[in-house]
Protein backbone atom coordinates (compact mmCIF):
# COMPACT_ATOMS: atom_id res chain seq x y z
CA UNK A 1 0.00 0.00 0.00
CA UNK A 2 1.78 3.13 -1.04
CA UNK A 3 2.33 6.02 1.53
CA UNK A 4 -0.25 9.19 1.64
CA UNK A 5 -0.01 12.18 -0.59
CA UNK A 6 1.01 15.44 1.53
CA UNK A 7 -1.81 17.36 2.11
CA UNK A 8 -2.33 20.03 -0.42
CA UNK A 9 -1.39 18.08 -3.35
CA UNK A 10 -3.59 17.04 -6.17
CA UNK A 11 -3.09 15.40 -9.03
CA UNK A 12 -4.41 16.74 -12.45
CA UNK A 13 -3.80 15.46 -16.11
CA UNK A 14 -0.60 13.99 -15.11
CA UNK A 15 0.91 17.00 -13.17
CA UNK A 16 0.50 17.69 -9.58
CA UNK A 17 -0.44 21.01 -8.24
CA UNK A 18 -0.27 22.66 -4.86
CA UNK A 19 -3.45 24.46 -3.67
CA UNK A 20 -3.06 24.71 0.26
CA UNK A 21 -4.54 27.26 2.81
CA UNK A 22 -1.33 28.57 4.78
CA UNK A 23 -1.87 30.24 8.39
CA UNK A 24 -1.13 33.83 8.11
CA UNK A 25 -0.59 33.53 4.56
CA UNK A 26 -3.54 32.53 2.80
CA UNK A 27 -4.51 30.21 -0.01
CA UNK A 28 -0.75 28.78 -2.03
CA UNK A 29 -2.48 27.54 -5.87
CA UNK A 30 0.43 27.03 -8.41
CA UNK A 31 1.76 23.81 -10.18
CA UNK A 32 4.77 22.04 -9.61
CA UNK A 33 5.52 21.56 -13.21
CA UNK A 34 5.90 17.49 -12.51
CA UNK A 35 4.05 14.15 -12.86
CA UNK A 36 6.70 12.79 -10.43
CA UNK A 37 5.18 12.64 -6.34
CA UNK A 38 8.67 12.97 -4.67
CA UNK A 39 9.89 15.48 -6.79
CA UNK A 40 6.44 17.29 -6.45
CA UNK A 41 6.52 16.93 -2.78
CA UNK A 42 10.32 18.23 -2.08
CA UNK A 43 9.04 21.51 -3.99
CA UNK A 44 5.95 21.94 -2.03
CA UNK A 45 8.36 21.12 1.22
CA UNK A 46 10.29 23.97 -0.14
CA UNK A 47 7.39 26.51 -1.11
CA UNK A 48 6.38 26.10 2.77
CA UNK A 49 10.09 26.43 3.89
CA UNK A 50 10.45 29.75 2.01
CA UNK A 51 6.47 31.18 2.78
CA UNK A 52 7.71 30.49 6.67
CA UNK A 53 11.56 32.54 6.33
CA UNK A 54 9.50 34.96 4.23
CA UNK A 55 6.64 35.45 6.83
CA UNK A 56 8.42 34.82 9.77
CA UNK A 57 11.89 36.16 9.30
CA UNK A 58 11.52 38.25 6.12
CA UNK A 59 14.21 36.34 4.62
CA UNK A 60 13.74 36.69 0.32
CA UNK A 61 13.58 33.44 -1.88
CA UNK A 62 15.96 33.77 -4.11
CA UNK A 63 15.57 34.38 -7.34
CA UNK A 64 17.68 33.75 -10.62
CA UNK A 65 18.58 36.77 -13.13
CA UNK A 66 17.00 34.85 -16.40
CA UNK A 67 13.02 34.65 -14.17
CA UNK A 68 14.23 38.77 -13.73
CA UNK A 69 15.08 38.88 -17.40
CA UNK A 70 11.98 37.02 -18.45
CA UNK A 71 9.45 39.54 -16.29
CA UNK A 72 11.23 42.68 -17.31
CA UNK A 73 10.67 41.36 -20.54
CA UNK A 74 6.93 40.69 -20.25
CA UNK A 75 6.62 44.21 -18.66
CA UNK A 76 7.72 45.96 -21.19
CA UNK A 77 6.69 44.08 -24.38
CA UNK A 78 5.69 46.89 -26.48
CA UNK A 79 8.56 48.76 -25.49
CA UNK A 80 10.12 49.51 -29.27
CA UNK A 81 13.51 48.74 -28.35
CA UNK A 82 12.49 45.22 -26.77
CA UNK A 83 13.25 43.20 -29.47
CA UNK A 84 17.14 44.63 -29.17
CA UNK A 85 17.19 44.09 -25.32
CA UNK A 86 15.86 40.33 -25.97
CA UNK A 87 18.59 40.01 -27.52
CA UNK A 88 21.07 41.78 -25.49
CA UNK A 89 19.97 39.18 -22.44
CA UNK A 90 19.90 36.39 -24.40
CA UNK A 91 23.74 36.69 -25.55
CA UNK A 92 24.03 37.52 -21.34
CA UNK A 93 22.02 34.60 -20.43
CA UNK A 94 24.64 31.70 -20.49
CA UNK A 95 26.88 34.03 -18.10
CA UNK A 96 24.47 35.15 -15.37
CA UNK A 97 21.13 33.57 -16.10
CA UNK A 98 21.54 30.80 -13.37
CA UNK A 99 22.72 33.30 -10.69
CA UNK A 100 20.60 34.53 -7.80
CA UNK A 101 19.92 38.17 -8.68
CA UNK A 102 22.49 39.03 -5.46
CA UNK A 103 25.15 37.35 -7.05
CA UNK A 104 25.08 39.47 -10.12
CA UNK A 105 27.87 41.85 -9.65
CA UNK A 106 31.13 43.20 -11.65
CA UNK A 107 32.72 40.21 -11.40
CA UNK A 108 30.20 37.81 -12.49
CA UNK A 109 29.79 39.65 -15.25
CA UNK A 110 33.44 39.96 -16.49
CA UNK A 111 33.42 36.52 -18.39
CA UNK A 112 30.70 37.83 -20.43
CA UNK A 113 32.68 41.20 -21.12
CA UNK A 114 35.95 39.38 -21.80
CA UNK A 115 34.08 36.80 -24.15
CA UNK A 116 32.33 40.10 -25.92
CA UNK A 117 35.55 41.65 -26.42
CA UNK A 118 37.00 38.99 -27.81
CA UNK A 119 34.22 38.95 -30.38
CA UNK A 120 35.67 42.40 -31.40
CA UNK A 121 32.33 43.81 -30.11
CA UNK A 122 32.80 47.80 -28.63
CA UNK A 123 32.76 48.91 -25.46
CA UNK A 124 29.91 50.83 -26.42
CA UNK A 125 27.70 47.85 -27.30
CA UNK A 126 28.57 45.46 -24.34
CA UNK A 127 27.47 48.51 -21.91
CA UNK A 128 24.23 48.45 -23.90
CA UNK A 129 23.58 45.06 -22.20
CA UNK A 130 25.29 46.14 -18.62
CA UNK A 131 22.87 48.77 -18.84
CA UNK A 132 20.16 46.58 -18.71
CA UNK A 133 21.45 44.18 -16.35
CA UNK A 134 21.70 47.71 -14.05
CA UNK A 135 17.69 48.09 -14.97
CA UNK A 136 16.88 44.92 -13.79
CA UNK A 137 18.87 44.72 -10.42
CA UNK A 138 17.49 48.63 -9.74
CA UNK A 139 14.25 47.32 -10.55
CA UNK A 140 14.52 44.30 -8.45
CA UNK A 141 15.46 46.41 -5.17
CA UNK A 142 13.05 49.34 -5.23
CA UNK A 143 10.17 48.29 -7.33
CA UNK A 144 8.94 44.50 -8.31
CA UNK A 145 7.67 43.18 -4.78
CA UNK A 146 6.57 39.27 -4.00
CA UNK A 147 3.28 37.91 -2.63
CA UNK A 148 5.33 38.71 0.86
CA UNK A 149 5.54 42.67 -0.12
CA UNK A 150 8.81 42.39 -0.21
CA UNK A 151 10.90 43.80 -3.02
CA UNK A 152 12.79 40.83 -4.79
CA UNK A 153 16.09 42.22 -3.62
CA UNK A 154 17.27 44.75 -0.16
CA UNK A 155 19.99 46.26 -2.53
CA UNK A 156 21.35 46.06 -5.71
CA UNK A 157 24.45 44.98 -6.78
CA UNK A 158 27.01 47.29 -8.29
CA UNK A 159 27.58 46.51 -11.88
CA UNK A 160 29.99 49.37 -13.90
CA UNK A 161 30.02 49.79 -17.51
CA UNK A 162 33.25 50.02 -19.35
CA UNK A 163 34.88 53.47 -21.04
CA UNK A 164 33.57 54.41 -24.08
CA UNK A 165 37.29 56.06 -24.83
CA UNK A 166 36.65 54.75 -28.61
CA UNK A 167 33.10 55.71 -28.95
CA UNK A 168 32.65 57.85 -32.50
CA UNK A 169 32.12 61.07 -32.36
CA UNK A 170 29.61 62.69 -34.45
CA UNK A 171 31.28 64.20 -38.12
CA UNK A 172 29.29 67.06 -39.40
CA UNK A 173 30.38 67.73 -43.17
CA UNK A 174 32.19 70.85 -44.40
CA UNK A 175 30.03 71.75 -47.88
CA UNK A 176 33.29 70.60 -50.09
CA UNK A 177 32.83 67.38 -48.28
CA UNK A 178 29.49 67.33 -48.64
CA UNK A 179 29.78 67.53 -53.19
CA UNK A 180 31.77 64.70 -53.14
CA UNK A 181 29.52 62.21 -51.25
CA UNK A 182 26.64 63.35 -52.98
CA UNK A 183 28.68 62.86 -56.32
CA UNK A 184 29.79 59.46 -55.10
CA UNK A 185 26.35 58.10 -54.19
CA UNK A 186 24.36 56.56 -56.54
CA UNK A 187 21.18 58.43 -57.75
CA UNK A 188 18.89 57.03 -54.88
CA UNK A 189 21.16 57.30 -52.30
CA UNK A 190 22.40 60.63 -53.49
CA UNK A 191 18.66 62.26 -53.60
CA UNK A 192 18.05 60.83 -49.98
CA UNK A 193 21.32 62.17 -48.58
CA UNK A 194 20.14 65.51 -49.46
CA UNK A 195 17.30 65.66 -48.41
CA UNK A 196 18.37 63.93 -44.99
CA UNK A 197 20.88 66.97 -44.80
CA UNK A 198 18.43 69.76 -45.65
CA UNK A 199 15.95 68.35 -43.17
CA UNK A 200 17.64 66.33 -40.50
CA UNK A 201 15.23 63.71 -40.90
CA UNK A 202 16.45 60.26 -39.11
CA UNK A 203 17.75 56.94 -41.47
CA UNK A 204 14.34 55.66 -41.14
CA UNK A 205 12.20 58.73 -41.29
CA UNK A 206 13.94 59.20 -45.01
CA UNK A 207 13.29 55.53 -45.56
CA UNK A 208 10.01 54.69 -45.14
CA UNK A 209 8.94 57.82 -46.36
CA UNK A 210 4.92 57.93 -47.18
CA UNK A 211 3.10 60.11 -49.50
CA UNK A 212 0.05 60.21 -47.00
CA UNK A 213 2.05 61.81 -44.97
CA UNK A 214 2.37 64.83 -46.82
CA UNK A 215 -0.34 67.81 -45.98
CA UNK A 216 -0.53 70.63 -48.23
CA UNK A 217 -0.46 74.65 -46.66
CA UNK A 218 -2.33 76.60 -49.04
CA UNK A 219 -1.81 79.73 -47.23
CA UNK A 220 2.41 78.95 -47.52
CA UNK A 221 2.03 77.30 -51.49
CA UNK A 222 3.96 74.16 -49.93
CA UNK A 223 3.87 71.29 -48.11
CA UNK A 224 4.60 69.36 -44.88
CA UNK A 225 5.03 65.93 -43.84
CA UNK A 226 3.52 64.93 -40.62
CA UNK A 227 5.54 61.32 -39.88
CA UNK A 228 3.34 59.41 -37.07
CA UNK A 229 5.23 58.57 -33.86
CA UNK A 230 5.32 54.95 -34.36
CA UNK A 231 5.29 54.10 -37.89
CA UNK A 232 7.58 51.42 -37.89
CA UNK A 233 11.41 51.61 -39.02
CA UNK A 234 13.39 48.68 -38.84
CA UNK A 235 10.83 47.50 -36.24
CA UNK A 236 6.84 46.76 -36.25
CA UNK A 237 6.87 48.98 -33.02
CA UNK A 238 9.02 51.91 -33.73
CA UNK A 239 8.84 55.34 -34.79
CA UNK A 240 9.15 58.45 -34.52
CA UNK A 241 12.56 58.57 -31.41
CA UNK A 242 10.98 60.90 -29.05
CA UNK A 243 7.51 59.55 -29.85
CA UNK A 244 5.63 62.49 -30.62
CA UNK A 245 4.27 62.85 -34.64
CA UNK A 246 6.98 64.33 -36.11
CA UNK A 247 7.05 67.87 -38.24
CA UNK A 248 9.57 67.77 -41.31
CA UNK A 249 9.15 71.33 -42.84
CA UNK A 250 10.96 71.44 -46.21
CA UNK A 251 13.76 74.43 -47.45
CA UNK A 252 14.23 74.99 -51.10
CA UNK A 253 16.45 72.54 -51.54
CA UNK A 254 14.15 69.65 -49.52
CA UNK A 255 11.14 70.62 -51.63
CA UNK A 256 13.05 70.20 -55.03
CA UNK A 257 13.82 67.01 -54.15
CA UNK A 258 10.22 66.23 -52.94
CA UNK A 259 8.86 67.29 -56.42
CA UNK A 260 11.23 65.76 -58.34
CA UNK A 261 10.25 62.10 -56.39
CA UNK A 262 6.64 62.71 -57.17
CA UNK A 263 4.79 59.81 -59.52
CA UNK A 264 7.88 57.45 -58.86
CA UNK A 265 5.73 55.27 -56.53
CA UNK A 266 2.27 55.56 -55.41
CA UNK A 267 3.15 55.08 -51.43
CA UNK A 268 6.57 55.57 -51.14
CA UNK A 269 8.47 58.51 -51.78
CA UNK A 270 12.07 57.32 -52.32
CA UNK A 271 11.33 53.79 -53.66
CA UNK A 272 14.32 51.77 -55.16
CA UNK A 273 13.25 49.28 -57.83
CA UNK A 274 9.94 49.72 -56.82
CA UNK A 275 10.14 48.85 -53.16
CA UNK A 276 10.82 50.40 -49.41
CA UNK A 277 14.46 50.93 -49.16
CA UNK A 278 14.86 49.67 -45.48
CA UNK A 279 18.14 51.15 -44.89
CA UNK A 280 20.71 53.57 -46.53
CA UNK A 281 23.77 52.02 -44.63
CA UNK A 282 24.53 49.48 -47.16
CA UNK A 283 27.59 48.11 -49.28
CA UNK A 284 26.71 51.01 -52.09
CA UNK A 285 27.08 53.85 -49.01
CA UNK A 286 29.99 52.08 -47.92
CA UNK A 287 31.64 51.89 -50.97
CA UNK A 288 30.76 55.64 -51.86
CA UNK A 289 32.25 57.03 -49.07
CA UNK A 290 35.06 55.23 -49.82
CA UNK A 291 35.60 56.07 -53.16
CA UNK A 292 34.23 60.26 -52.13
CA UNK A 293 37.80 59.97 -49.65
CA UNK A 294 39.81 58.29 -52.47
CA UNK A 295 39.21 61.33 -54.74
CA UNK A 296 39.13 64.02 -52.42
CA UNK A 297 43.26 62.95 -52.06
CA UNK A 298 43.52 62.63 -55.69
CA UNK A 299 42.29 66.31 -56.08
CA UNK A 300 43.71 68.20 -53.10
CA UNK A 301 47.10 65.85 -52.55
CA UNK A 302 46.26 65.18 -49.29
CA UNK A 303 44.51 62.84 -47.06
CA UNK A 304 40.84 62.81 -46.39
CA UNK A 305 39.78 63.36 -42.60
CA UNK A 306 38.93 59.75 -41.21
CA UNK A 307 36.07 60.92 -40.13
CA UNK A 308 35.04 62.08 -43.95
CA UNK A 309 36.19 58.65 -44.55
CA UNK A 310 33.81 56.69 -42.17
CA UNK A 311 30.63 58.38 -42.58
CA UNK A 312 27.80 57.31 -40.97
CA UNK A 313 24.21 58.27 -42.43
CA UNK A 314 23.14 59.51 -38.93
CA UNK A 315 26.44 62.54 -39.27
CA UNK A 316 23.98 63.88 -42.14
CA UNK A 317 21.53 64.72 -39.33
CA UNK A 318 24.34 66.34 -37.22
CA UNK A 319 25.49 68.69 -40.02
CA UNK A 320 21.94 69.88 -40.04
CA UNK A 321 22.05 70.47 -36.62
CA UNK A 322 25.47 72.08 -36.32
CA UNK A 323 24.83 74.40 -39.58
CA UNK A 324 21.87 75.37 -38.41
CA UNK A 325 23.51 76.52 -34.77
CA UNK A 326 26.08 78.16 -37.28
CA UNK A 327 23.52 80.46 -39.04
CA UNK A 328 21.98 81.92 -35.41
CA UNK A 329 18.88 79.57 -35.61
CA UNK A 330 17.41 79.56 -32.07
CA UNK A 331 17.93 76.41 -29.27
CA UNK A 332 14.08 76.15 -29.83
CA UNK A 333 13.52 76.05 -33.59
CA UNK A 334 16.88 73.42 -33.47
CA UNK A 335 14.53 71.47 -31.45
CA UNK A 336 11.81 71.69 -33.55
CA UNK A 337 13.24 70.96 -36.96
CA UNK A 338 15.66 68.21 -35.59
CA UNK A 339 12.32 66.54 -33.83
CA UNK A 340 14.04 66.56 -30.58
CA UNK A 341 12.42 66.11 -27.10
CA UNK A 342 11.24 69.31 -26.00
CA UNK A 343 8.33 70.57 -24.13
CA UNK A 344 7.81 72.95 -26.66
CA UNK A 345 7.67 71.20 -29.28
CA UNK A 346 4.10 70.60 -30.90
CA UNK A 347 2.56 69.24 -34.00
CA UNK A 348 -0.05 72.12 -33.47
CA UNK A 349 1.43 75.14 -35.60
CA UNK A 350 -0.35 77.77 -37.20
CA UNK A 351 0.65 78.79 -40.71
CA UNK A 352 3.14 81.86 -39.81
CA UNK A 353 4.94 79.44 -37.18
CA UNK A 354 5.57 76.41 -40.06
CA UNK A 355 6.27 79.92 -42.51
CA UNK A 356 8.64 80.66 -39.58
CA UNK A 357 10.33 76.87 -39.79
CA UNK A 358 11.01 76.77 -43.18
CA UNK A 359 12.76 80.14 -43.26
CA UNK A 360 15.04 78.87 -40.34
CA UNK A 361 15.47 75.36 -42.37
CA UNK A 362 16.22 77.50 -45.40
CA UNK A 363 19.25 79.11 -43.76
CA UNK A 364 21.09 75.64 -44.32
CA UNK A 365 20.90 75.70 -47.96
CA UNK A 366 24.12 76.70 -50.13
CA UNK A 367 22.62 79.76 -51.42
CA UNK A 368 22.05 81.07 -48.12
CA UNK A 369 25.89 80.98 -46.44
CA UNK A 370 26.85 83.80 -48.96
CA UNK A 371 24.77 85.71 -46.11
CA UNK A 372 25.58 84.31 -43.40
CA UNK A 373 28.36 83.26 -41.13
CA UNK A 374 30.77 80.63 -42.91
CA UNK A 375 31.06 76.99 -41.77
CA UNK A 376 34.74 76.63 -40.65
CA UNK A 377 35.51 72.59 -39.57
CA UNK A 378 38.65 72.46 -37.60
CA UNK A 379 40.25 69.30 -38.78
CA UNK A 380 43.47 67.64 -37.63
CA UNK A 381 45.72 66.70 -40.59
CA UNK A 382 45.62 62.87 -40.97
CA UNK A 383 49.00 61.57 -40.06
Amino acid sequence: MGRNTSPGLCRRTGIWHIDKRIKGYGRLCESTGTGDKEEAERYLRLKLTEIREATVYGVRPKRLFREAATKYLLDNQDMPSISDTAMHLKQLDPFIGDLPLGRVHDETVRPFIKARQKQGVSNRTINIALQRVVRILRLAATVWRDEHEMTWLEQAPHVSTLPETNRRLPYPLAWDEQAYLLKALPDHLARMALYKVNTGCREQEVCRLRWDWEIQVPELSTSVFLIPLDFGGRRPHSGVKNRMDRLVVLNDVAKSIIEAQRGLHPLWVFPYKGRVLTHMNGSAWKRARVDAAAQWKKDKNEPAHSGFAHLRVHDLKHTFGRRLRVAGVSFEDRQALLGHKSESVTTDYSAAEIEHLIAQAGKVTMGSQRSSPTLTVLRRRAA
